[in-house]
């Protein structure tokens, strides 16, 4: 059974079939999910517990991102990248030296 969501899920959790839901536990930090809170949103996985999971995700159409904890018929693995999301530790900053 795979997880990886290729595209936006299009079932609500509630009609989820339990057998494709992963444990909340099973995921890890960086890894890239879909969240669903007023419909499916990319997000990726700050920490995980046996019950829930902490995601930064994009709660709308803007580049702006939030911050919150899911239980896991709310959550799948995303295969799609997230230019917002994806790649945010890679932006380095140089520093001028102190004079």
């Amino acid at each position: 059974m795979s997880n990886w969501t290729a595209s936006t899920p299009t079932v609500a959790p509630p009609q989820r079939d339990p057998a494709d839901v992963a444990p909340a536990e099973s995921y890890r930090p960086a890894d890239p999910v879909w969240v669903y809170r007023d419909g499916w949103r990319a997000g990726i996985i700050e920490a995980s517990s046996p019950r829930a999971v902490t995601v930064t995700y994009r709660p709308g159409t803007h580049r702006g991102t939030g911050v919150d904890t899911f239980t896991a018929p709310y959550v799948t693995l995303r295969e799609d990248s997230d230019p917002t999301l994806d790649h945010r530790g890679l932006h380095l900053v140089r520093r001028s030296p102190l004079l």
